[in-house]
């Protein structure tokens, strides 16, 4: 079954042309320090040439010229280091920053206000045709760069994702994804984590309560190796002293693994 075109509202006159060129400017000019002038936009960054490259490449393709759209989009991969499928959708005030390296797919979304760095792929895992194979990025979500997310799923409004993850699921609007496979922090997950650095005098950034994530999955197994260690120590200390020998120091309270046990699932 296909899934419905995201179409964005044809600028159809001049004006609208001038506008939505100048809207992208103010954007890049708001979001990244490094551009002094709309003149240094307009003649240095191949984010915003990409963009505007791909509208026309986008237009043809909704309109049925589908080889010179493909010939368009090519044209502007040589010339930018940003390959952008004609058919992808692209929404208003994207900002590719750098943008050596990006790769947006077929079915891939990428709605307004979002930010995509360097080396980001939007990529599909599906070869079925017609079928949705590339994620969306929900409005206002930033990609950072060498982020590879792949998949048919949604990235929620503004969500992050970290450096180098690799995304292979849906992200939560507000959460993060960190990691590889991209381990996903909420926000709630945030707060309990500063409330822990608080107690603490650190923040326990690289741990996840996922239990899909292999590094969470050791740590507990590991867990549960030293609780029966204990376990097996505690009864040899009762057997000794059932015999008078005084064991006190040798015990280990269970309590001190259930508590580290419970700071990894971030309760």
């Amino acid at each position: 079954m296909g899934v419905p075109e995201c179409v964005l509202p044809a600028a159809t006159t001049l004006p609208q042309m001038f506008e939505r060129v100048r809207e992208d400017i103010d954007n890049i000019l708001a979001k990244d320090p490094a551009a002094r002038s709309a003149l240094d936009v307009w003649l240095s960054y191949p984010g915003f040439h990409a963009i505007r490259l791909h509208r026309i490449a986008n237009g043809l393709w909704r309109r049925g010229f589908r080889r010179v759209a493909r010939w368009v989009s090519h044209l502007s991969r040589f010339l930018t280091g940003i390959e952008i499928h004609p058919a992808a959708f692209i929404g208003r005030r994207v900002f590719i920053d750098h943008g050596m390296g990006v790769v947006i797919g077929e079915t891939a979304e990428v709605h307004d206000d979002c930010t995509i760095y360097q080396g980001v792929t939007l990529g599909g895992t599906s070869l079925e045709k017609g079928a949705k194979r590339h994620p969306t990025i929900a409005r206002g979500a930033i990609v950072s760069a060498g982020a590879k997310v792949l998949g048919g799923f949604t990235v929620g409004e503004g969500a992050r994702v970290g450096s180098n993850a690799v995304v292979l699921k849906a992200v939560p609007a507000g959460a993060t994804a960190v990691g590889i496979p991209a381990r996903i922090i909420t926000a709630e997950e945030q707060r309990r984590r500063e409330a822990t650095a608080q107690r603490m005098g650190f923040s326990a950034y690289g741990i996840s309560s996922n239990m899909d994530d292999p590094l969470v999955q050791a740590v507990h197994r590991m867990l549960d190796h030293i609780a029966d260690q204990d376990e097996r120590l505690n009864a040899i200390c009762a057997a000794l002293e059932r015999q008078g020998v005084d064991c006190s120091r040798l015990r280990r309270d269970p309590e001190e693994v259930r508590q580290i046990d419970a700071m990894l699932d971030g309760q």
